[in-house]
């Protein structure tokens, strides 16, 4: 399960980049916003709540 959420995650994170033609103008902000959650979610992961 956890891997399968990791995984999901950092696809997202990576299709957030905004290195596609339609997401030029949407700055660094969704990348951010997948990071931290991904931050979030690994510290939980660490203090054993997942």
């Amino acid at each position: 399960m956890t891997t399968i959420l990791l995984i999901i995650l950092i696809l997202l994170l990576v299709g957030g980049l905004p290195v596609f033609p339609h997401s030029k103008s949407w700055g660094y902000g969704p990348s951010g916003i997948i990071g931290a959650v991904l931050i979030v979610l690994l510290v939980l992961l660490l203090l054993g709540k997942i």
